[in-house]
């Protein structure tokens, strides 16, 4: 089995790439379970292939003809889209996340079309298709109402998934995934990007500024877990799905009170002191359009999970980053 993830030199892409290299194969659109025999790790920058003999790395534009038909030179039997221009960068060059996000995302889907066999592929989406005024609990009928580029790009991103798939192009499922956090490494243009931040940099002992108010929620989801589920929406059969390929993943709904909380629990007072709070009224805009809790009845009868407590979450990043310190 031939598989390619686009965003595969970002920290989710390495984390999703070691999962599927540990579980050795994957289903195919068929419902057969095929060996791993090629990991294409795709992004802007050449991606680690992890010393393991199973992973190609290609590096360039997503936008790219070249770099698409590079991608496809051999038959692909999945894609993992997750590359995509983020939520603040893409309410800033307006022209760039249409390029990116849309543009790209058409083209990739019509090198399925092209190559013939139906491939899987799993478009990561975003809670960020959901705004303005809102139920307190999302059902998964809850209709798309974006109220910005990058939730409208990811929008756009769905129907493509879902007609492409009823036209049997593809095996598409759309996965909207909540923020996931807590990220390692540097921040990003992301306005989710404190949702991170706030945690990460006290825990290296740098301190952080929250750009929105405390009393904010958002609906969140570890890292492992957002591995996790991944794999089990690449991995459920299409008639699980029913009329549509979206699938709301399930998170938690915490405040970033709540947040705190959870890392002065988990790491102590001086740890947690290191939050100061000064709102960002662009970040905060954004924030406050994005949905706060789902049902996600749909994600979870397909087998995917979410943490018990935010606590969970940050220790799991003490346990993975920072070797448990």
């Amino acid at each position: 089995m031939r598989i390619v993830i686009t965003g595969g030199g970002g920290f989710l892409g390495r984390k999703l790439a070691r999962a599927i290299l540990e579980r050795g194969a994957l289903t195919d659109s068929e419902g057969r379970r095929r060996e791993l025999r090629e990991l294409v790790l795709l992004d802007i920058a050449e991606a680690p292939t992890f010393r393991d003999a199973r992973v190609s790395a290609l590096a360039g534009d997503l936008a790219s003809d070249e770099l698409v038909e590079r991608a496809f030179a051999r038959p692909v039997d999945s894609v993992f889209h997750l590359a995509a221009v983020v939520s603040g960068e893409a309410e800033q060059d307006f022209d760039k996340g249409w390029r990116v996000n849309v543009d790209a995302t058409r083209r990739w889907l019509e090198a399925c079309r092209a190559q013939g066999g139906r491939p899987k592929f799993v478009f990561t989406s975003s809670v960020a298709v959901f705004g303005g005024e809102l139920p307190a609990v999302l059902p998964d009928t809850q209709q798309t109402t974006p109220q910005s580029s990058y939730g409208a790009q990811k929008a756009v991103g769905e129907l493509y998934v879902n007609d492409y798939t009823r036209k049997g192009f593809i095996d598409g499922r759309a996965l909207r995934l909540p923020t996931v956090s807590v990220r390692p490494g540097k921040p990003n243009r992301a306005a989710s990007s404190f949702a991170s931040g706030i945690l990460r940099e006290p825990l290296n002992g740098v301190d952080a500024v929250c750009p929105v108010p405390a009393e904010t929620r958002m609906w969140l989801v570890s890292p492992r877990h957002a591995v996790h589920n991944l794999i089990v929406g690449h991995e459920a059969p299409g008639s699980a799905f029913g009329a549509t390929r979206n699938v709301n993943v399930p998170g938690i709904s915490v405040t970033v009170r709540e947040m705190v909380d959870a890392l002065r629990r988990v790491a102590g007072d001086a740890v947690a002191d290191r939050i100061t709070y000064a709102l960002d009224p662009a970040i905060d805009a954004i924030v406050r359009t994005w949905p706060r809790d789902f049902e996600a009845t749909l994600g979870r009868r397909l087998g995917m999970t979410s943490d018990l407590s935010f606590d969970e979450a940050i220790r799991q990043y003490v346990d993975d980053e920072l070797g448990a310190r």
